[in-house]
C-alpha cells in the first residue's frame, strides 16, 4: 500500500506541531519555577497553585468560547462568531486547537508572577477568565485569525493592513504584560517593599529554582516559536537558531550590564536577560537572519533592564519582572519586525517604512486595548470585591492565609520570629532529619540548648558580679562626707550614671577653714571607682595635715601616675575656704571651669591652667597654679561634665552657659535645696536617654 507524499508531509507537520505543543506545555512548569523562586517562601505555594489553576481555567475558557472569538468566522475583522465549544473530527484542526490552547495558558500565567504575594486566589482566577476569555482572543483575532480558516474568509483587521507578529511578541507576551501592569497598578506594592530597610529588594524563596525555570522556558521556547511555523519545513532550523542566539546574547548582555553596575553577576539579571531575548525575537524569528536576531536580543534585554529600573524608581512592584520582560521586550520585538525582517518572507507587499508604521500601529492599538480594558475591569471588580488580601494575611503569607498550607520551613521561620521577639531560649523548632528545613530545625534546637546552658552559667556570674557591685556601691557611699558640716556654708551632691561612680567630692573641716575637693575619673564603672577611692584617701590624709592645695595636687598627681591604669586620668578642683577672711584658694587640674556668683548675680569663670592628675609625673608643685579670691558673700560652684554635657530639649549639650542658666534658675538661699533642684532639673530633661555621665556638684558660700 503506497502512502501519498502529501499525506506523509501532513503527518510530519502534525507531529511537529503536537511535539511543539508539548514543549509549550512544559513552559508552564518553567513559569511556575521562575515565579515561585522569585517570590518569598511564605507565598511560594500560592504562586505555584495559581500557575496550575490558571492553566486549567484558561484552557476551559478557550474551549468554551475563546477559540471561537479568536479563530471563528470574522465579524468585520474584529472577533469571531462561531467555533464555540470547539469540536471537529479533522486531526489537523484538533492539533491546531491543542497548540493554540498552550498559547492562551502562557498569556495568562504572565500575569500571575507580576501580581504575586498580594492578590486573592479567587480574584486571580477572575482575572484569568477575563484575560483569556475576552482580551487575548479578540486581540489574537486581529492578527492571527486567518491562520485557521484562511485569509479569504477570516482575516483580522490588523493582519489585513499588514501587521506581522509571527509567534506572539505582542499578541501573547505584551498583552500579558499590559494586563499585568494594570493589575500591579491597582494592587499597589507589597507591604514594606520600598521601605528604607528593604530599599526595593525582597529575597525570593529560591534563586536556583528560578534559574531552573528560566532554562525550562528556554527549552520550551523552541516549541513556542518553532511550532508557530505550523509545519516542519526548511524554515524551522532558522527559527530555532534565531531563538537560541537571541536568548544567549540576551543572557550575555545582562551579565555585562550586571558586572558594570554591580561589579558581580546579579541573579535577577541572569534570569531577566535570556527571557527578554526570547520574547524579543518571537515576532521576527522566521524573517530575520542570525545577526539581526542577535541584535534584537541585545536591544530587547537592554530595554527590559531600563524598564525594570524605571518601575523600581516609580515604586511599581512587579515581583518577577513580567512588565519589563514580556511587555517592554515584546513591544520592541514586534517593532523590530519592521526594522530588520526580510520583506519577501513577510509577504505583506509593504515597503520597510510602511511595514514599520503598521507594526507601531499594531503595538499601540493592542496595548491600549489590553491595558485600558483590563484596568477598567480590575478597577470595577476591586470596588465590589477587593482583590488584595488583608495586611494581616499579606504579612502572614498567602500559603497559609489562602490555602492553609504549612511547611517545616515556614514553621521554623515562625519559631525563629517568635524567639527573636521574646528572647526565650526555651523555644524549640520542628526537626526532621529527612527535610532541609527539619535538619536546620534539628541543629537550631541543639544550638538553643547550648545557649540555654551558657546563659544559665552567665546568670550565675551575673548574680555574683551584682553582689560584688552592691558591696562596691556601699563602700563608695562611705567615701562621701558624713561629718557634721552644719556650721560650714558648703554642700555637695553626687548622682552616679552607673552603680559605681567615677566622680567624687569631699570636705575636711578645721576650726576656721574647710578643705574641699571635686574630681572626675576618666571612665565609669568599678575601675573608675577604685581610682576614685585612692584619690579620696590621699585627699583625706593631706587635708588632715593642712597641706596647701597646690602641694596636695602635686603629691596626688605623682601617686596616681604610679598607680593608675594606662590611659586613665583624673580632673580635679581642690581648695581651701577660710571662713574668717571669706577667702577661697584653689587649684584646677584640667577640670571644668570654677564659677563664682557675686551678689549681683553675675558669674565669673575660672578655667584650668594645669594638666589633669596622673598624666605626667611632675618634679615640683609649680605646675599647679594656685588661684585665690574673696567671695564677698558670693558663691563658689564646681561641677563635673555630667552637668555641662547634659542635654537640653533639642538634644544638644548645654555647655557651661547652659550650666550657669540651670544654676541661676534654681538659685536658693539654702545650698542643699539648690543642689537638689539642679540635679532634679537635669535628670528630668534626661529621663528618655538617662544620664550620660556621673553628675557631681559642690557649692561654697553664704
Amino acid at each position: 500500500m503506497e502512502i501519498e507524499a502529501e499525506t506523509v508531509k501532513s503527518f510530519i507537520d502534525s507531529l511537529w506541531v503536537i511535539n511543539s505543543a508539548i514543549l509549550v506545555f512544559i513552559m508552564q512548569a518553567g513559569f511556575m519555577c521562575v515565579e515561585s523562586g522569585l517570590s518569598r517562601h511564605k507565598n511560594s505555594i500560592n504562586v505555584a497553585l495559581k500557575n496550575a489553576a490558571d492553566f486549567g481555567v484558561s484552557v476551559v475558557i478557550f474551549w468554551l468560547f475563546g477559540f471561537g472569538l479568536m479563530f471563528g468566522k470574522s465579524f468585520n475583522g474584529f472577533f469571531g462568531t462561531d467555533l464555540f465549544l470547539f469540536s471537529t473530527n479533522i486531526a489537523e484542526y484538533q492539533t491546531y486547537f491543542v497548540f493554540q490552547a498552550m498559547f492562551v495558558a502562557t498569556a495568562s500565567t504572565i500575569i500571575s508572577g507580576a501580581v504575586a504575594e498580594r492578590l486573592k486566589f479567587v480574584g486571580y482566577l477572575v482575572m484569568t477568565v477575563f484575560a483569556t476569555g475576552i482580551i487575548y482572543p479578540i486581540v489574537g483575532h486581529w492578527g492571527w485569525s486567518s491562520s485557521y480558516l484562511g485569509e479569504a474568509m477570516n482575516k483580522g483587521w490588523l493582519a489585513a493592513i499588514g501587521f506581522v507578529d509571527f509567534a506572539g511578541s505582542t499578541i501573547v507576551h505584551s498583552v500579558g504584560g499590559w494586563i499585568a501592569l494594570a493589575g500591579v497598578l491597582i494592587l499597589g506594592p507589597r507591604i514594606g517593599k520600598y521601605s528604607e530597610a528593604n530599599k526595593g529588594k525582597f529575597t525570593g524563596s529560591s534563586f536556583p529554582l528560578a534559574v531552573l525555570g528560566t532554562l525550562i522556558l528556554w527549552f520550551g521556547w523552541f516549541g513556542f516559536n518553532g511550532g508557530s511555523n505550523g509545519a516542519m519545513n526548511e524554515a524551522v532550523p532558522l527559527i530555532l537558531i534565531n531563538t537560541f542566539l537571541s536568548a544567549a546574547f540576551g543572557l550575555l548582555t545582562s551579565l555585562v550590564v550586571s558586572f558594570l553596575v554591580f561589579k558581580k553577576p546579579d541573579p535577577f539579571y541572569v534570569i531577566l536577560g535570556p527571557l527578554a531575548g526570547l520574547v524579543s525575537i518571537t515576532a521576527a524569528c522566521n524573517s530575520v537572519n542570525s545577526v539581526y536576531a542577535i541584535l534584537i536580543g541585545i536591544i530587547g534585554t537592554i530595554i527590559a533592564i531600563i524598564v525594570n529600573e524605571i518601575l523600581d524608581k516609580k515604586e511599581i512592584d512587579d515581583v518577577v519582572g513580567a512588565v519589563p520582560v514580556h511587555l517592554a521586550a515584546g513591544v520592541w520585538g514586534t517593532i523590530a519586525v519592521g526594522f530588520f525582517s526580510d520583506l519577501e518572507i513577510l509577504g505583506t507587499g509593504l515597503t520597510r517604512l510602511e511595514q514599520l508604521k503598521v507594526q507601531i500601529i499594531g503595538v499601540v492599538v493592542i496595548g491600549a486595548f489590553a491595558f485600558i480594558l483590563s484596568y477598567l475591569f480590575f478597577r470595577i471588580l476591586n470596588y465590589f470585591y477587593p482583590l488584595r488580601v488583608s495586611p494581616i494575611h499579606e504579612e502572614l503569607g498567602l500559603n497559609i492565609a489562602e490555602h492553609g498550607a504549612v511547611s517545616v520551613e515556614h514553621d521554623l521561620i515562625s519559631i525563629l520570629e517568635k524567639q527573636s521577639q521574646s528572647g526565650d531560649l526555651k523555644v524549640r523548632g520542628p526537626q526532621d532529619p529527612f527535610t532541609a528545613g527539619g535538619v536546620i530545625g534539628l541543629y537550631y534546637n541543639k544550638l538553643m540548648s547550648k545557649l540555654e546552658e551558657s546563659e544559665a552559667e552567665k546568670n550565675k556570674w551575673r548574680q555574683r558580679i551584682s553582689q560584688e557591685v552592691s558591696l562596691a556601691v556601699k563602700v563608695q557611699e562611705n567615701f562621701l562626707p558624713k561629718r557634721n558640716l552644719e556650721n560650714f556654708p558648703v554642700s555637695g551632691i553626687n548622682i552616679p550614671a552607673r552603680e559605681v561612680s567615677g566622680d567624687f567630692f569631699s570636705f575636711y573641716p578645721h576650726n576656721e577653714s574647710i578643705y574641699f575637693i571635686i574630681a572626675d575619673v576618666a571612665g565609669k564603672g568599678i575601675h573608675a571607682g577604685m581610682v576614685m577611692a585612692k584619690a579620696s584617701t590621699l585627699f583625706e590624709i593631706m587635708a588632715k595635715d593642712k597641706v596647701d592645695p597646690d602641694e596636695m595636687m602635686f603629691h596626688m598627681n605623682n601617686d596616681l601616675y604610679l598607680t593608675k591604669t594606662g590611659g586613665m586620668f583624673v580632673t580635679s578642683i581642690l581648695g581651701e575656704y577660710d571662713l574668717v577672711s571669706d577667702e577661697i584658694r584653689w587649684v584646677n587640674a584640667g577640670h571644668q571651669p570654677a564659677l563664682i556668683r557675686d551678689q549681683s548675680g553675675k558669674y565669673n569663670q575660672f578655667s584650668s591652667s594645669s594638666t589633669p592628675l596622673g598624666v605626667v609625673k611632675h618634679k615640683d608643685k609649680s605646675i599647679f597654679k594656685l588661684e585665690k579670691t574673696k567671695l564677698n558673700n558670693g558663691r563658689f560652684y564646681v561641677f563635673t561634665d555630667g552637668l555641662s554635657e547634659s542635654l537640653n530639649e533639642k538634644g544638644e549639650e548645654i555647655g557651661i552657659d547652659g550650666s550657669i542658666e540651670i544654676i541661676e534658675n534654681n538659685f536658693n538661699s539654702e545650698l542643699k535645696k539648690q543642689l537638689k533642684d539642679i540635679t532634679s532639673d537635669v535628670i528630668k530633661k534626661a529621663k528618655e536617654v538617662g544620664l550620660s555621665d556621673d553628675l557631681t556638684l559642690v557649692v561654697i558660700g553664704r
